[in-house]
């Protein structure tokens, strides 16, 4: 099942990149099968069914497997290489033929930059890139 998740997030500094996506792929693995589970979702039995099945060749006692391995994580640099990452993640949807314009996507922070409505609550840069105005 593909449906990447690309975001720009910030630390306190003591923690390290690799424990913080190790963390959220946990803390939100538990969440997604417990909602799952728990709600009356009529793909219930076939989402449970292939997060069992995506675990079965691990040698570690699991249940289900929601994330895949690894990451690219990138740490952020400079203020360039931010607007870059930012950029990508905004027109990803637009490169995948999702929407016509990053704004399009509901679930892109673009529409925090356009002034649109949204379901994510994000810390907008200002100045806004020049790309997004």
């Amino acid at each position: 099942m593909s449906a990447p998740v690309h975001c720009i997030c910030r630390a306190d500094g003591t923690t390290d990149l690799s424990g913080i996506l190790r963390d959220f792929k946990t803390f939100t693995s538990k969440k997604l099968i417990k909602q799952i589970e728990e709600d009356p979702e009529s793909r219930r039995e076939w989402m449970l069914e292939y997060f069992q099945k995506a675990c079965e060749h691990l040698a570690k006692d699991q249940k289900y497997k929601i994330w895949q391995d690894g990451n690219q994580a990138k740490e952020i640099f400079s203020p360039a290489f931010l607007y870059e990452k930012l950029e990508y993640i905004h027109n990803n949807p637009v490169k995948d033929l999702i929407v016509e314009k990053p704004e399009d996507y509901l679930f892109s922070s673009a529409r925090n930059y356009a002034d649109l409505s949204s379901f994510l609550d994000v810390v907008v840069l200002e100045p806004k890139p020049v790309f997004l105005k």
